[in-house]
């Protein structure tokens, strides 16, 4: 087996070079708000040509507006319910018609809610299974021909500190997250000799609209005040007992977008607070 010493060596020299994601192609999942509207954000500042689809056209809409208005490159956006596996992939033909076929893939589209194991219908469990998990699946099987193509890629699934560990009352969502890393993993395996890494992003609880909106319901569930669901449910299996920034996972994913980690892939990376230390 050969061994490449370039990249070492220039970094002893103080001349190692990597290729920025200016100009590259990027497609996000969810990509108008919360999470995947701040790396929408990052990538477009970046230089990065951006396409992205979110159910909600008003919030991406203005999101497109103030990244053009900054001075970065406009992104493509395309109102899409990701559950649709026919709309999602047309969409990411459409928009590497126009902008490329796609350096880089986020997956980022989540639903979560409260719920007894018991209580979980046949209907409920797929409507988890459709937002959490499916549409990473055929959203990666749709870029990986053209990242074939280029000899390069970076997919990044953005799961949970629940693709790793369990939480009661989450048995469905669980289950969705436990997927994701498999997906991770077995996609890594499939296209390492491509170029193409495939890692997961696995948070703890971030003050997202989604954890907002459970806030309150564990609250009158429990009977309980929403600050001690803040501190006594949600944060209480993160050691640093404060909520992961949207900041900080942008900042992980645009690492493992680069040529600095392309020798991490199948790999899912808790950002948790020390929550998956337990």
């Amino acid at each position: 087996m050969s061994v490449d010493r370039r990249d070492s060596a220039a970094a002893l020299t103080g001349n190692a070079s990597y290729p920025s994601l200016r100009g590259r192609s990027v497609f996000i999942t969810g990509g108008g708000s919360g999470i995947g509207g701040v790396m929408t954000a990052a990538f477009a500042a970046q230089g990065s040509l951006v396409a992205f689809v979110d159910i909600n056209e008003q919030l991406s809409q203005t999101l497109v507006q103030k990244i053009e208005k900054a001075g970065h490159p406009r992104p493509w956006f395309r109102k899409v319910d990701v559950t649709d596996v026919g709309a999602l992939q047309a969409a990411i033909r459409d928009a590497a018609t126009a902008l490329g076929d796609f350096h880089v893939l986020v997956n980022n589209v989540a639903n979560d809610e409260r719920h007894n194991f018991q209580d979980v219908t046949s209907d409920y469990y797929d409507d988890r299974i459709a937002v959490n998990q499916k549409p990473m699946f055929f959203a990666t099987q749709a870029v990986v021909p053209g990242m074939k193509k280029k000899s390069w890629g970076r997919i990044v699934n953005i799961a949970s500190a629940h693709a790793l560990v369990a939480s009661p009352f989450k048995s469905a969502y669980v289950a969705a997250k436990h997927g994701i890393a498999g997906l991770t993993k077995t996609a890594a395996l499939e296209l390492a000799e491509h170029g193409i890494t495939v890692n997961a992003v696995c948070p703890g609880y971030v003050m997202t609209p989604l954890v907002e909106k459970q806030i309150p319901e564990q609250a009158k569930a429990r009977g309980i005040t929403e600050q001690q669901v803040i501190s006594d449910v949600l944060l209480a299996a993160q050691p640093t007992k404060r909520f992961v920034t949207v900041e900080e996972l942008s900042a992980l994913v645009n690492f493992l977008c680069t040529d600095h980690a392309r020798s991490i892939t199948g790999t899912a990376l808790p950002v948790d607070g020390g929550w998956t230390a337990h």
